[in-house]
């Protein structure tokens, strides 16, 4: 089960479109979805996040608590709003496709996928690409 979780004043539109993609998503890695929770805040937020249980005195867009056990996935994914909206503009990309594209990394971690390699990160990119091509409006 995806659940998303608000610490911040922003609301994700249409909660059941993003949590279809992602389950998708898993699918299409042949892995099986179990609790993952989406907790969206600010930079300060994750800044204590990434201090107190990384050691890491820096601004990111996402830290995930990955808690899997063999293909089933489980994990926290915490994402700042605040630096996905400076990552779209800084990129010359759309809000909506950023927070996509931060949302499905941290799924790609519980996958297997590093990115801390150069060849990692490539191999991350373009899966980020792949799977935010899966993100699409259902009709009725």
């Amino acid at each position: 089960m995806i659940s998303f979780n608000y610490e911040v004043d922003f609301i994700l539109d249409n909660e059941e479109q993003f949590s279809s993609w992602l389950s998708d998503v898993i699918i299409s890695e042949n892995k099986l979805e179990g609790e993952i929770n989406y907790i969206f805040c600010d930079d300060d937020y994750l800044l204590e996040i990434n201090q107190q249980y990384l050691d890491h005195d820096t601004l990111t867009d996402i830290i995930s608590f990955d808690y899997s056990i063999g293909n089933d996935l489980h994990g926290d994914i915490f994402i700042s709003i605040d630096r996905v909206r400076e990552n779209a503009h800084d990129f010359d990309v759309s809000f909506q496709d950023e927070l996509k594209r931060v949302m499905v990394h941290g799924v790609l971690h519980y996958c297997g996928y590093k990115d801390k390699s150069d060849d990692d990160e490539k191999l991350m990119r373009q899966k980020e690409e792949e799977k935010m091509l899966m993100f699409h409006v259902k009709q009725n």
